[in-house]
């Protein structure tokens, strides 16, 4: 990686790799001798195209646009979902742009898998990004339940 080219616009970093383009869109893998996570919620590796520029997108909780935040679990998720969807379009992005996640989940517990896989697939469909679940005990804000980064492929 011989040029790295960096540029940080509110919260966002991209950078963009030179390399020879060999596809423009990520190839999702799921080997199937690790088993089908889709039911989950994810893919299990995702591939970028070469000459790829990627966007670091940052934790975005489940804040609505006063900046409030529901005590409930599930909306909270609902909106972290909605204000990374405002994110990704902001620069210019769609969902199947999506590689990575990576989700930070307070007190977590497997009651909560229901509502994180409905509200991944609403935003992501059959395109499933490669996703890490961080239980934490708490997050940046005292009422923060949920937060969701990402890092993007742009074209």
């Amino acid at each position: 990686m011989s040029a790295i080219k960096t540029l940080l616009t509110g919260g966002l970093i991209i950078m963009q790799l030179s390399a020879a383009a060999s596809a423009q869109e990520l190839t999702i893998v799921n080997p199937p001798t690790l088993g089908n996570p889709t039911p989950n919620g994810y893919s299990t590796a995702v591939l970028t195209p070469a000459n790829a520029r990627i966007a670091y997108i940052s934790g975005q909780g489940g804040q609505d646009s006063t900046g409030a935040l529901s005590p409930d679990f599930a909306a909270q998720v609902v909106q972290a979902y909605a204000n990374l969807t405002t994110a990704i379009e902001g620069i210019g992005a769609t969902p199947d742009q999506v590689a990575k996640l990576t989700i930070y989940v307070v007190d977590h517990d497997m009651s909560k898998l229901g509502v994180l896989t409905q509200s991944v697939v609403a935003t992501f469909g059959g395109r499933l990004p490669a996703q890490t679940l961080v239980p934490v005990p708490k997050l940046a804000i005292d009422a923060m339940l949920f937060e969701v980064e990402a890092i993007v492929v742009l074209n």
